[in-house]
């Protein structure tokens, strides 16, 4: 098999038996998963469950973990350019302009880099590329996270409920906007939400985060494949049936406690 087959063959993202304690108690129990070239999967679970703890390691900013993650077959040992991240907050860094938040990777006042107007155009926001952080709205500061996030051109997209702030009708447009811009640039994204009719609107899978049996530790309890075509109508019943069969796996782990 030729080194271009190779790498198309194998997953973007592999997460290999992934176990976390802390203070003693078991977070993360084993937890194994793939995420192919272009995949969006979102990870769902009960609170406390550890979905912001697997992201972390998996962005490399946590490494005191058991098992092994592999990022286009190259086990992680920290940070990767080839991964983005994006937290529940934006954290624009206050004393700069949008453009040199969205180049902040490159280096201090950055913004000129003409990656940046090219970003900033794509979301909309090119008339605010001189703007400080506390001139946007919540939208537009997480439409600039988003497109910080796309500044290394990475491989794949980190999001730990990147939406949860904002109002329903914001969260709806920055729900397709991700859509518009994994599509464009031919991300991989993984995402964290509370909000299960986020995960089936944007998902080609939804992973359930649950810990079996009482443990308290999480472990990848189903994995959901969403045929669904796409775009996708909200009110599409096939992903009503989807999200009751996620309540029932969501009511059996908190019945388990």
């Amino acid at each position: 098999m030729s080194t271009v087959s190779a790498s198309l063959s194998r997953p973007l993202l592999d997460v290999r038996a992934v176990s976390k304690h802390y203070d003693g108690r078991a977070v993360l129990d084993r937890v194994r998963f793939e995420i192919g070239r272009g995949e969006i999967v979102s990870l769902v679970g009960p609170s406390g469950c550890g979905k912001s703890t697997l992201l972390r390691a998996i962005a490399g900013l946590d490494r005191d973990f058991d098992g092994e993650i592999r990022l286009d077959g190259v086990p992680q040992q920290g940070p990767s350019a080839r991964l983005g991240v994006i937290f529940q907050e934006p954290r624009l860094l206050p004393w700069l302009s949008v453009a040199d938040n969205v180049a902040f990777a490159a280096g201090p006042r950055r913004g000129g880099d003409p990656r940046v107007a090219e970003l900033l155009n794509e979301v909309g926001l090119a008339n605010v590329r001189d703007a400080l952080p506390k001139q946007l709205s919540g939208g537009m500061a997480q439409r600039v996270a988003l497109v910080r996030g796309l500044f290394s051109s990475p491989d794949l997209l980190l999001l730990d409920e990147p939406f949860s702030a904002v109002d329903a009708m914001t969260r709806m447009r920055l729900q397709d906007l991700l859509l518009a811009l994994t599509r464009s640039h031919g991300t991989a994204a993984l995402l964290v939400t509370h909000d299960l009719d986020e995960a089936l609107y944007l998902s080609d899978r939804v992973l359930l985060l649950a810990p079996p049996h009482g443990t308290g530790a999480g472990r990848v309890a189903r994995d959901i494949a969403i045929d669904a075509p796409r775009p996708r109508d909200r009110r599409d019943l096939s992903l009503a049936e989807m999200r009751a069969e996620l309540l029932d796996g969501l009511n059996g782990t908190v019945w388990q406690h």
